[in-house]
């Protein structure tokens, strides 16, 4: 079976600022002896009070526990409204929005095609095309021949009953000779010139999957030849190719074919 190759601030201006307040609180220490003793049991933060009304420094200076013990009381009435606010109620309703998308995944249905699988293949009534091809042409010419029995079909209106097929009866270095067959439920009339009625292949013979365009097939024949050596078994002169997708509605890289090889 022989088949050729194909186809990404200043900060400056604050200094002096420091530097004035600094002195301000100084003065005023040295004025309000008592604001001293007040400055150790008191944070820093009480002497530019002081400092803007030096005379009036005992009163603010009892006003700033007021401040020193609402700050605490603060944070509690904070961490009380994150705990009386349950909105976590909201979160629930975006997890339901994603639990019907979880039965999208179709992983089950992922399953590694058949390669070298052992099938018996059983006659069916086909329409017959046949014809001759070089390898340059190839793929054009196998859908050619499906055009030209899907244009037959179509007009007197039968509808397959399986799918296309290409049979090669013979293959050399220039090219290959074929048949291009379509299973019906009943013959045809007024048949071309090329066309007849026949029985697509049958008996034992082992099954290949190919996905992708026609012009990477010559990967998949090499597999097959590479696995027939291997296993030491004997293939017969002719092979088919099934086509599983329309080809003439597929696109080319989305093709699925099945690569039958008749055994001796």
């Amino acid at each position: 079976m022989e088949r050729p190759c194909l186809f990404g601030l200043m900060r400056v201006g604050l200094v002096p600022a420091l530097v004035l307040t600094l002195g301000i609180a100084g003065a005023s220490a040295q004025t309000a002896p008592d604001a001293s003793k007040d400055a150790k049991d008191k944070p820093l933060a009480a002497a530019p009070a002081q400092a803007q009304t030096p005379p009036a420094q005992p009163a603010p200076a009892q006003d700033a526990p007021t401040p020193a013990t609402a700050a605490p009381a603060t944070p509690p009435a904070a961490s009380e409204t994150p705990a009386a606010s349950p909105a976590p109620a909201t979160p629930p309703a975006p997890s339901a929005t994603q639990t019907p998308a979880a039965p999208v995944a179709p992983a089950p249905v992922q399953t590694a095609d058949p390669f070298g699988e052992e099938s018996t293949l059983e006659p069916k009534t086909v329409v017959i095309l046949k014809g001759k091809a070089n390898w340059d042409n190839a793929f054009d010419s196998l859908m050619d021949a499906f055009k030209a029995l899907t244009a037959l079909l179509d007009k007197q209106g039968i509808a397959p009953n399986g799918n296309p097929m290409i049979v090669y009866t013979s293959t050399d270095d220039s090219g290959f000779t074929f048949q291009a067959q379509i299973p019906v439920p009943q013959e045809p009339k007024n048949l071309a010139k090329s066309m007849s009625i026949g029985k697509s292949p049958d008996g034992k013979a082992l099954k290949f999957v190919h996905r992708g365009s026609y012009d990477n097939m010559d990967n998949t024949y090499e597999a097959i030849t590479n696995f027939l050596d291997d296993k030491k078994l004997e293939a017969k002169d002719t092979f088919i190719e099934e086509y599983v997708t329309d080809p003439l509605k597929t696109a080319e890289d989305k093709l699925v074919i099945n690569v039958y090889v008749p055994m001796k």
